[in-house]
């Protein structure tokens, strides 16, 4: 329940209204009320938003299970006999719907510890300063001083894909699944169709990933992109390079998936995996003035829609598409909206990570990057099967890439391809962010053995 703040009246304290309770909208609402303001946060579903009940949260608590899978079956080279492993879908299900929900509980509480009033209903504007609200008992209206949309996004579907949620999957209708199907069709060869053909061809189905482009992850590095092609066929997953889907025929024992040039792929399932779209149906945006492009707001580089005193942020306004981005805009916009100098959030500083197993993360400038733009760097480069750590552990695929400023020894970026490299690239992260130098790097004191040493490595 609202509480007022203590150190200003409600009448003194700026009134917030927050539509979205994903983790920008969270971050927006708890910064904001720490500081005084009166905050309203209205969520439709679950306090942590589409990234905690349908995306990331549930995909990775799957990838969680699938690596522990490929674990084991890898047992043996390090002298482990285990018996084969077996899926019971139900309690994966069930363990995805016991996380997702002590999320939304611990985010409730927080946000009801700083005074944050939270709504459970669908917001949207009456004008540039009222909302609506409506809930199960009802329809009230709230003046604002100042708002924030966060209502991130959702899976695109495309006409010719007649999903219906046990055949043909969007990502959503993944996570419930009864038993594991027995062929998987992905289509999409993005960062979340690669994960998904590792979660499922590492929980026992056979896959096939339609690729539309002539490689996966079309736009990450190419040494990067191959690594994990070459992993994925050692698994036994089908690659069907540059072939573009177009429908989708579901048959009494087969899903059909047609592609552009003629090919075929048959299996007992298809899910999309072919990018989102904003959700920002239903909002009143036109009420209060609020410019899209595409259904995504147009935002400033302070996150300012084309209402200044209303910001967007997170997966609706079209830009990085991360958690930890949205929650460092939703701080951000917070500080600014009370008046505090900040600085916008610099995307090129922003770690990102694929949950394949091994593992991609990078951050900070790529190779490939540098080339288009015609920058000069130095790149060092360092196997994990030259890693102590990672050869005793049985983890050798990949490696870890350095970019440096060759005139000054400044880390501008990092890649690494390996086991846990999520973790690992946070020390890269750091060193781009601080402006850390190669030659600092190397005299950085690693625990030995470990694979973090392979990062001092690449910089010596």
């Amino acid at each position: 329940m609202y509480a007022s703040p203590v150190t200003q009246s409600d009448q003194q304290a700026p009134r917030f209204l927050v539509i979205g309770g994903g983790p920008a909208g969270t971050a927006f609402a708890t910064t904001a009320a720490a500081r005084g303001a009166a905050v309203t946060l209205v969520e439709k579903e679950i306090v942590g938003g589409a990234a905690h009940l349908h995306d990331c949260i549930p995909s990775k608590t799957m990838v969680a299970s699938a690596i522990r899978a490929s674990v084991l079956r890898d047992a043996a080279q390090l002298g482990l006999s285990i018996e084969p492993t077996k899926v019971d879908m139900a309690t994966l299900s069930a363990r995805i719907r016991a996380i997702t929900g002590d999320i939304n509980r611990s985010r409730v509480e927080l946000l009801e510890s700083q005074g944050v009033e939270i709504i459970e209903g669908v917001g949207s504007f009456v004008d540039d300063h009222t909302g609506r609200i409506v809930t199960e008992e009802g329809e009230r209206t709230i003046r604002f001083d100042k708002a924030l949309v966060s209502t991130g996004s959702a899976p695109r579907v495309p006409e010719w894909a007649p999903v219906d949620g046990k055949r043909v999957l969007t990502t959503r209708d993944a996570y419930d699944l009864p038993e594991v199907p027995e062929h998987l069709i992905v289509i999409g060869s993005g960062v979340t169709g690669v994960e998904f053909v590792h979660i499922f061809q590492s929980l026992g189905a056979q896959v096939t990933l339609v690729v539309s482009r002539q490689q996966i992850l079309p736009h990450r590095d190419p040494e990067v992109a191959a690594e994990l092609e070459e992993d994925f066929l050692d698994r036994g997953v089908k690659l069907m390079i540059g072939a573009r889907a177009v429908g989708i025929d579901v048959e009494s024992e087969e899903v059909l998936v047609r592609c552009d040039d003629g090919r075929v792929a048959r299996g007992s399932h298809a899910l999309l995996a072919i990018g989102s779209v904003p959700s920002t149906q239903n909002l009143g945006l036109e009420n209060a003035g609020i410019e899209t492009a595409n259904g995504y707001l147009i935002v400033d580089d302070m996150q300012r829609t084309s209402v200044p005193h209303i910001y967007g942020a997170g997966d609706c306004t079209g830009q990085l598409p991360l958690s930890s981005v949205a929650a460092m805009q939703g701080r951000k916009i917070a500080l600014h909206a009370l008046g505090v100098p900040v600085s916008p959030v610099d995307y090129s500083k922003a770690a990102q990570a694929v949950f394949t197993e091994p593992e991609i993360a990078s951050v900070g400038l790529e190779e490939v990057e540098a080339a288009a733009e015609g920058r000069k760097v130095r790149t060092t480069k360092v196997p994990f099967a030259a890693n102590e750590r990672a050869v005793l552990q049985g983890f050798t695929r990949g490696f870890v890439k350095v970019i440096s400023d060759p005139a000054t020894g400044v880390v501008l970026g990092g890649t690494i391809v390996g086991h846990r490299a999520s973790e690992l690239i946070s020390a890269v992260a750091l060193a781009v962010t601080a402006r850390v130098t190669v030659s600092q790097l190397v005299d950085t004191l690693m625990v030995h053995p470990s694979m973090s040493e392979a990062i001092t490595d690449a910089a010596e």
